[in-house]
């Protein structure tokens, strides 16, 4: 459904502001928590091994849930799917701040991250709707990203005052007031984008009590419960496998059997897909080199990124001593950094140069910032000359690369599949977000172990284990610097040079195959990504490019810059 035509200036700020306000206030319940585990540990009995559940619980949860959220924002409204994503998280977080016992803090964390996969699966899909002009999405993007990238530094900084100040309940108070407005404000500020199939009564009548016959394209959306089961089973499966190694280790028959177990499901939800009536996921959506090259990249720099903040504060903590605050101090310039690089740049770079043309040094100088914290000293280490230029590089890399990736991954989104999407990209930060910490950690453990065996002292193993950690995180960054160049060349085209830089620099890829189809043959169905034969919007653009391509007397072109509009 288009926006009001209010929506296209101050009110689609407003509504970009109430998304951003969402997603924030998920960001900083996945990092405000880790400071305070010293303290809810203490207050409620927790013991060491099952304290790791009060995080586990919300990742496990938040990821399992994120593709099914998504799908089912396509299917029944995407702004149905956030508010109610919004309240149920602000329920549970109240259950978190009066929660009396172990047993009721993990499963009101649990809640906590079902409801934040249903704020996060859709929000993306939303802001890419509310932006269908190139240049506006660029700009919303980087708003967006500074949001999730610097709502995980704040989170340590918000953490560590609250609990010391106050006491740890607060750190979930804190999002009643959040949780509540940013609900109330989406229902007056978002469009109600539900399919009309939905928004139709079940069984309309005529005025003589007749049925009504219903009407071509508005038959209700189906959802593949068998499908939903096994990916969200295998989801949460494999997220349990990779946050269980840090006390089964990688190798042990358990890890291998539960690994095993998930790949199975995952791979039962693929042949699912393939034979299911409405699929859950439709295949088609990896067609298309661009988006799935997307998803790897970030896969890739989520698994290294994430040693940056969890590492980091470790070194900073039990090497050089820092308290909370301090850590959250430490850490400050990397969000402002990042506020700098997505808010006022990343849109002009992106515009000037192309997505992918920022994305890839942007990458390198992400990795170089972990190059910098592997020379960092086990004793004596100046914050600014040792810690403070890696901080400021880490903030200039990120803050460029993530609204590139984004602007990337999401380029070729349908009215159809812009919530799926938006949980595919989702999942992939997560799973790789998860995989990329639990091997930095064991890395970092069994380096420091063996410098322990042979006699360093305790800082100087623990610094170089965390120097492992870092070089590796180095690596995986590169990677998907090299992953980025190969998969996200641009498409080629039938037409000269400047219309494939056109469409790079414009944030958008043409999603014509490359190569494969002749001219004449470039329509929609060409594209990965193609709308279902009965959109209306694939309907409209097939018109248009014939239109357009009777009246200049070529055969049309395959759309760019297809988008999808709340």
């Amino acid at each position: 459904m288009p926006l009001r035509p209010h929506a296209a200036g101050s009110s689609r700020g407003a509504a970009l502001a109430v998304l951003s306000a969402g997603t924030l206030m998920i960001i900083l319940d996945g990092t405000i928590v880790n400071v305070a585990l010293p303290s809810i540990r203490r207050d409620l009995g927790f013991s060491q091994s099952s304290l790791a559940w009060v995080v586990n619980a919300y990742l496990i949860a938040f990821a399992g849930l994120l593709l099914l959220a998504g799908r089912l924002g396509d299917l029944f409204g995407r702004r149905r799917i956030l508010v109610t994503g919004l309240a149920a998280f602000t329920v549970a977080s109240l259950l978190c701040g009066f929660a009396d016992s172990a047993g009721l803090l993990i499963a009101a964390r649990f809640v906590q991250g079902a409801a934040g996969a249903m704020v996060s699966a859709v929000s993306l899909g939303m802001v890419i709707a509310l932006y269908p002009d190139a240049r506006g999405r660029a700009r919303a993007m980087g708003v967006y990203s500074f949001v999730q990238s610097a709502g995980g530094v704040l989170g340590l900084l918000v953490g560590g005052i609250l609990t010391q100040a106050i006491n740890w309940h607060w750190i979930f108070f804190v999002n009643l007031p959040i949780g509540s407005a940013a609900a109330l404000l989406s229902l007056r500020l978002l469009p109600d984008d539900r399919p009309a199939a939905v928004r139709e009564p079940r069984t309309p009548h005529e005025p003589n009590g007749e049925p009504l016959e219903p009407r071509a394209g508005s038959a209700r959306p189906g959802v593949d419960a068998p499908g939903a089961v096994l990916v969200t089973a295998a989801l949460m499966l494999g997220v349990y496998t990779i946050v269980g190694t840090t006390g089964r280790g990688w190798t042990s028959p358990a890890t291998a059997g539960l690994a095993a177990l998930s790949a199975l499901l995952l791979a039962g939800f693929l042949i699912r897909q393939t034979k299911a009536a409405e699929p859950l996921m439709p295949l088609r959506i990896f067609r298309s080199r661009i988006v799935s090259g997307a998803n790897v990249v970030l896969a890739l720099m989520v698994a290294g990124g994430f040693g940056f903040q969890f590492m980091t504060s470790l070194y900073l903590q039990q090497v050089l001593g820092y308290g909370p605050v301090r850590i959250g101090l430490a850490l400050a310039p990397t969000g402002a950094m990042i506020g700098v690089m997505s808010l006022l740049l990343s849109a002009r770079l992106g515009a000037r140069f192309g997505q992918r043309a920022v994305l890839l040094p942007s990458l390198l100088l992400f990795a170089g910032g972990f190059l910098i914290l592997a020379r960092a000293p086990s004793a004596h280490a100046s914050y600014p000359a040792d810690i403070l230029p890696a901080i400021l590089v880490f903030g200039v890399g990120f803050g460029l690369a993530m609204p590139s990736l984004m602007t990337l991954g999401m380029s070729e989104a349908t009215p159809a599949d812009s919530g799926l999407l938006s949980g595919v990209f989702n999942t992939a930060q997560q799973i790789g977000g998860a995989l990329g910490l639990s091997v930095l950690a064991a890395l970092a453990a069994a380096r420091t172990d063996r410098k322990l065996a042979a006699g360093h002292s305790v800082p100087a193993a623990l610094t170089s284990g965390y120097h492992l950690a870092f070089v590796v995180a180095a690596g995986l960054l590169a990677l998907g610097a090299a992953v980025a160049a190969v998969l996200l060349r641009p498409p080629s085209s039938d037409g000269s040079k400047d219309s494939t830089q056109d469409s790079t620099r414009n944030g958008t890829q043409d999603s014509a195959q490359d190569g494969a189809q002749d001219g004449a043959d470039r329509t929609p169905e060409a594209n990965g990504l193609s709308a279902p034969a009965s959109s209306p919007a694939r309907n409209r653009s097939q018109d248009r490019d014939r239109d357009r391509g009777q009246g200049q007397g070529r055969p049309a072109a395959a759309p760019k810059g297809r988008t999808a509009r709340v």
